[in-house]
């Protein structure tokens, strides 16, 4: 026999509604708090300082390399700051121009004091594999074994490297503008640091990662303007070091892969900027943006001591140029935005370099910026040439932007280069 079903009464409903009201509020809370705790977890392994590698340079070069040519039972320590912050962290360390095995016997990191001393506290022994030692292959990385280290947002790393055996310095960064010691021994566990010797430039380390919520990375790539000559030597004021401060708040992390002496076109003081592109940029997890400023050392290095044998490209050779960087970013599927070449009138003069500027060479680069602006080969441009020139003097920059060089900004232009640059254009938002 089939019951008819009873009316609820009016109290009933209301129970029953309520009731329904309180699981659908619960649900929705229990829901929303797992995709918090699920977006709380989205961590990988992030960059969060870079310098890209380069070879040294034979002797007969204008520029001495500033480092000796080989070590032995030394430990170098550097200084980096990370753009990103993090609890866990990882070294790179770059055999990329070694033509023989690079022997690490020890490596140590910790955060950064003063004068190459590192708080003990946050002291860690770097291992590879479990291992202490490892045995690089010429051409190769080194990835170390994940660190627990908190490390803050635009926090300084101190990186200790011992290297046991006769060791040539094959692979570096020549413009490191942070300080750099070699001691005597392994120092790789020293809170303070007794040394021998000191450089700016940089020796086989190449990345720092940490593993932190990945919102994008953007990489600045270019030449010395990019790497940082000008700036203060250990006060992190290239305009990479600006904008990755703008960019901190909304965990985008900003890498520098300039490279002093850089070319869009030729080699030299390393490779040219396309054939690093896929090693330097493109490899570089959760990558948003890249901001290309190259192309003033193809225009000005033809006819000094740099490249005196070398004929200056053409606007069609540099159009050419910039193309195929354009054609690797869309084959990536990465945002390339476009900057133009600052203006450099005076520049180096008094130095074995007097004739890096030239009217001549001035034209051209304005019509390569004419191109940059108007061609719309570029996802987006800045316009670098628009921020550091004087207004009463255009082919030179602003005094109080100028380092002294006439070529490249000091610190305060940098900081106007990075806050010259849209966010949301540079992230295409």
């Amino acid at each position: 026999m089939r019951l008819a079903p009873v009316p609820l009464t009016a109290k009933e409903t209301s129970r029953l509604g309520s009731s329904i009201r309180s699981a659908v509020l619960i649900a929705a809370f229990v829901f929303a708090s797992t995709l918090s705790s699920a977006h709380a977890e989205e961590q990988s392994w992030v960059g969060t300082w870079m310098a890209s590698p380069q070879p040294t340079w034979k002797p007969d070069f204008a520029l001495p390399t500033k480092i000796p040519q080989s070590v032995k039972d030394q430990t170098i320590r550097q200084v980096v700051r990370v753009s990103l912050g993090g609890d866990r962290v990882r070294l790179v360390f770059s055999n990329t121009y070694g033509d023989q095995p690079l022997k690490i016997g020890a490596a140590g990191v910790g955060l950064a004091g003063e004068n190459g001393a590192v708080e003990p506290a946050t002291i860690r022994k770097v291992t590879f594999g479990g291992k202490d030692e490892i045995l690089v292959p010429p051409g190769a990385p080194a990835v170390s074994d994940p660190l627990d280290l908190t490390v803050g947002p635009q926090a300084k790393l101190a990186v200790s490297l011992y290297l046991p055996e006769e060791t040539p310095l094959t692979t570096f960064h020549w413009d490191g503008r942070q300080t750099a010691w070699f001691g005597n021994g392994d120092l790789t566990h020293a809170k303070d640091f007794a040394a021998t010797s000191t450089t700016d430039a940089r020796m086989f380390l190449s990345e720092v990662l940490v593993e932190t919520r990945n919102d994008g990375t953007v990489v600045v790539v270019g030449d010395s303007i990019t790497d940082g000559n000008g700036a203060t030597i250990d006060a992190d004021a290239r305009w990479s070091d600006f904008l990755a401060k703008r960019l901190a708040p909304d965990h985008i992390a900003v890498l520098n892969a300039g490279i002093s002496g850089g070319r869009l076109l030729q080699d030299k003081m390393g490779v040219n900027v396309a054939a690093r592109l896929q090693r330097d940029v493109f490899s570089q997890p959760g990558l948003k943006a890249v901001v290309l400023l190259i192309g003033i050392n193809d225009i000005s290095w033809p006819g000094t001591d740099f490249a005196a044998a070398q004929q200056r490209p053409t606007l069609d050779d540099m159009i050419a140029g910039y193309q195929q960087v354009i054609a690797q970013a869309r084959a990536n599927n990465v945002r390339l935005v476009g900057a133009t070449l600052p203006p450099f009138e005076g520049a180096l003069s008094g130095t074995p370099l007097g004739n890096y500027y030239h009217p001549d060479k001035d034209a051209l680069r304005q019509k390569v910026n004419r191109w940059i602006r108007e061609s719309g080969a570029f996802d987006a441009i800045v316009d670098f040439d628009a921020v550091l020139r004087d207004p009463d003097h255009p082919a030179r920059l602003v005094p109080a932007f100028d380092s002294g060089d006439h070529l490249h900004p000091g610190d305060e232009g940098n900081r106007a280069m990075a806050d010259a640059i849209d966010l949301g254009v540079l992230l295409g938002r």
